[in-house]
């Protein structure tokens, strides 16, 4: 059984690169639908990494719908389903809905309570993403990072504790089911256009101006985010992947 699991090697987060090894090996059809995937101290051992970073991975795959976790039973790979493109393009309109709900006043009250020391160290956040931005090869997972910390920093300067807990579950959620929306080509450069559009609306203390541009913002990356959803699901069409 080792022999056709590889060591993670690869740039990424280790739960990532665990993930990636497990999809490889369901695509390449050694481990199939219905069939229940080694322990979690077994994946650990076969991958050299914790069980920690095995769970983590599993989840985003479960997240996927990739797999299943059974409690008492195992991890269990499930057919691809057909609907699933559709259902996880339903799954990112809700979430980035929930986004919008939650961010846009955020954004609204930030400006009304942000100081200038704090708006300083959003600036700060941004400048060290656009550094990286600029760098090869890119790092999405510390891209991601920075801009999750970017929008709940604007969370924590609303005031509200209830307010930053749920968004960080729903970013937590986005973060299992795909990787960053960042990584779709010419994103980048329009995410920190919308960023500093945030920032500069916070910084002059202007509430409808900072909602109006994490509105705008939000709905570019759910934009974004469809269109790699629809991209892989047509990739894995003209793969002639299970279904």
């Amino acid at each position: 059984m080792g022999t056709i699991w590889r060591p993670l090697r690869e740039p990424g987060t280790l739960a990532t690169r665990a993930a990636d090894e497990i999809e490889r090996l369901i695509e390449e059809r050694r481990y199939r639908p219905g069939q229940r995937l080694p322990s979690e101290r077994e994946l650990a051992g076969l991958l050299g990494v914790s069980r920690p970073t095995v769970r983590e991975g599993v989840r985003r795959l479960e997240a996927q719908g990739r797999l299943e976790v059974r409690h008492g039973s195992g991890v269990w790979v499930l057919p691809w389903d057909p609907l699933g493109g559709a259902a996880r393009e339903a799954s990112l309109r809700e979430l980035f809905a929930m986004r919008e709900i939650l961010e846009v006043p955020a954004a609204g009250w930030a400006a009304e309570r942000a100081r200038p020391d704090e708006i300083e160290r959003l600036r700060q956040l941004l400048g060290e993403l656009e550094e990286l931005g600029q760098r090869a090869p890119l790092d999405f997972d510390r891209l991601r990072q920075l801009d999750i910390s970017f929008h709940l920093g604007i969370a924590t300067l609303a005031g509200n504790r209830f307010l930053r807990h749920v968004m960080g579950v729903l970013h937590d959620m986005l973060e299992q089911g795909m990787e960053t929306t960042l990584a779709v080509p010419g994103r980048l450069p329009r995410a920190r256009t919308e960023h500093g559009a945030v920032l500069e609306a916070l910084a002059t203390g202007n509430p409808i101006r900072a909602q109006r541009a994490m509105r705008r913002h939000i709905r570019n990356a759910q934009a974004a985010a469809l269109r790699r959803a629809s991209a892989e699901a047509l990739t894995r069409a003209r793969r002639g992947m299970p279904v």
